[in-house]
C-alpha cells in the first residue's frame, strides 16, 4: 500500500510539474485571440484599400413617378426610358437597396459596388398592377425591374414604394392588401407618402399627424407593416421637421425630400435623417442638365472619390484615412480607415 501510494504521489507531482497554471493558459488564449483579431482587421483593411472603399461617400436616391408609354410630364418615364435607367445602373456597378436599409445603415452589397435607392411616389398603377395570376403586368415598374434582374444575376430588384390612399388604383380592401403584400413578399419596401398627398408646409401639427398617421394605420392594417421612411409630398417639410418623423401612429427613421443632389451616407456628419435629398429621374434637359439623374450619375462617375463604394462588409465603415473628419461619432466602433 505504501509503495502504491508513493507511486501515485510521484505521478501527481510529475503531472503537476508538466502542466501550466490556468492563468498562463488564459493569458496565451488572450494573446492568440488578439493576434487573430489584428490579422482579421488587417485583411479587411487590405480588401477595403483594394476596392477603394468609401462608405462616407454620396448615394443617389432616384425619384420615379409614373411609368407610361407616352410621358405627359417631366416626372413620367416611358418603359423604355425606365429600363435604360436601370441598365445604366447595372453597367456602372450600382446595386439597389431600400430606403429603410439606407437609413438604418444596413448597406449589404458586394465589395466595390455602389448603393442606389429606387423610390416610387404616389402608388400609381403604372408602378404595380397584377394580372389574374397575381403576376406583375408587362411594362409596369416592378415587371421591368424583374426583367433587368433576370438578365443580370446578382442585381436585386428592390424598390421603395411611397403609398397614398390611391393605393395603386385599388379601392377594394382585399385588392389593396394584395398589392401591398405582393410588394412585401418580393423584397420591396412600403413607405409613407401621406394619405392625400397634401403639402405639409404651413399646416398645423394635428393636420400633419392626421395625414401621416392615417395612411400609416391603413398600411399596417393591410400588410402588417409599419413604414420606417416617408417621402414628403413636393419635398416640403412641415413647420417642425420632427413632426414628419414621429407621431402617435408612426415612428420614421428617415424623411426624404424631392431633389436635387445625391444623399450623404448615413455614416457621414452631413447626413440629416429628417431631410434626405433625392434626385429626379430625367435626361439632361432644362434644369435637369445639372440637377437630375443623368447629370448626377455622370458627375459621380467622373468623381469616384465622392461616391459611396462598399467594402463588402455591412459591419464596418471603410474609408480613406483623410476622410476621417467626416465620420459621425456614433459610428466610431464601425470605423475601418485605410
Amino acid at each position: 500500500m505504501l509503495s502504491g501510494l508513493g507511486a501515485l504521489t510521484a505521478a501527481a507531482i510529475l503531472t503537476g510539474c508538466d502542466s501550466q497554471p490556468d492563468t498562463t493558459k488564459l493569458a496565451e488564449t488572450k494573446v492568440d485571440a488578439a493576434a487573430k483579431l489584428k490579422a482579421t482587421k488587417a485583411a479587411k483593411v487590405k480588401k477595403a484599400a483594394q476596392v477603394r472603399a468609401n462608405e462616407l461617400g454620396q448615394i443617389p436616391v432616384l425619384m420615379f413617378h409614373r411609368i407610361v408609354p407616352k410621358p405627359q410630364t417631366t416626372d413620367d418615364r416611358s418603359p423604355q426610358q425606365f429600363k435604360a435607367d436601370l441598365e445604366r445602373l447595372v453597367r456602372e456597378d450600382y446595386v439597389p437597396i431600400t430606403a429603410a436599409e439606407m437609413v438604418a445603415g444596413k448597406i449589404d452589397i458586394p465589395a466595390g459596388k455602389h448603393p442606389v435607392v429606387l423610390t416610387f411616389d404616389d402608388s400609381s398603377p403604372s408602378q404595380l398592377t397584377l394580372n389574374q395570376m397575381g403576376e406583375p403586368q408587362k411594362d409596369t415598374a416592378v415587371a421591368i425591374m424583374k426583367e433587368v434582374a433576370d438578365a443580370h444575376p446578382g442585381w436585386k430588384p428592390k424598390g421603395t414604394f411611397y403609398v397614398t390612399r390611391d393605393m395603386f388604383g385599388k379601392t377594394v380592401r382585399e385588392e389593396q392588401a394584395q398589392m401591398l403584400l405582393w410588394l412585401k413578399d418580393n423584397g420591396h419596401e412600403i413607405g409613407n407618402h401621406t394619405s392625400d398627398h397634401l403639402n405639409l408646409r404651413g399646416r398645423s401639427h394635428k393636420e400633419v399627424e392626421d395625414q401621416i398617421g392615417k395612411i400609416a394605420a391603413q398600411i399596417n392594417a393591410l400588410s402588417y407593416t409599419k413604414p420606417t421612411t416617408i417621402a414628403l409630398p413636393y419635398g416640403n417639410q412641415p413647420n417642425k421637421k420632427d413632426w414628419a418623423m414621429r407621431g402617435k401612429l408612426y415612428n420614421h427613421q428617415g424623411a426624404f425630400l424631392a431633389g436635387y443632389t445625391p444623399a450623404p451616407a448615413p455614416f457621414s456628419k452631413s447626413y440629416d435623417a429628417a431631410g434626405i435629398p433625392r434626385i429626379k429621374a430625367m435626361d439632361k434637359k432644362g434644369d435637369c442638365a445639372q440637377f437630375c439623374s443623368h447629370a448626377w450619375l455622370d458627375w459621380l462617375k467622373k468623381n469616384p472619390d465622392m461616391r459611396y463604394t462598399s467594402d463588402g462588409d455591412p459591419r464596418t465603415v471603410a474609408y480613406p484615412k483623410y476622410k476621417a473628419p467626416y465620420l459621425r461619432k456614433s459610428f466610431t466602433t464601425w470605423s475601418l480607415p485605410y
